[in-house]
């Protein structure tokens, strides 16, 4: 299992909730779950465009560690790995819905370069 190399020093709700979905990547992990519910690891890559293996796989395991995430794995060959939100992760879309209704009320919006994830969110 994932360990950090270094204890989280979360000292109020606001900073856990944070350091679950922030950031740029572990939020467009959660919203591409949302809407495609189970994936395996190559799709998963493909939906993110421009993310590396390795920043993929660290915030995939953070995500696990953190119950927002559940990764299953087949005993076939070749090996099959699926990935999908937990109850909790499921939680946190309203959450990331309505973050994302505020800043869509506020954020000049680049219409060429929105996520497909994004487009599909119904903040206009």
């Amino acid at each position: 299992m994932y360990r950090p190399k270094l204890e989280k020093d979360i000292r109020c709700p606001l900073e856990y909730g944070l350091d679950i979905f922030g950031g740029k990547w572990k939020s467009r992990i959660i919203c591409v779950l949302a809407e495609k519910k189970v994936l395996r690891y190559s799709t998963l890559r493909k939906e993110m465009v421009n993310i590396t293996d390795a920043v993929l796989a660290v915030a995939l395991k953070e995500l696990i560690a953190d119950d927002i995430i559940e990764r299953k794995q087949y005993d076939e060959i070749p090996p099959r790995v699926e990935y999908s939100l937990t109850p909790k992760g499921e939680s946190v879309v309203p959450i990331l819905q309505s973050i994302c209704k505020w800043s869509g009320a506020y954020h000049k919006e680049d219409s060429e370069n929105t996520l497909l994830q994004c487009k599909k969110c119904d903040y206009r």
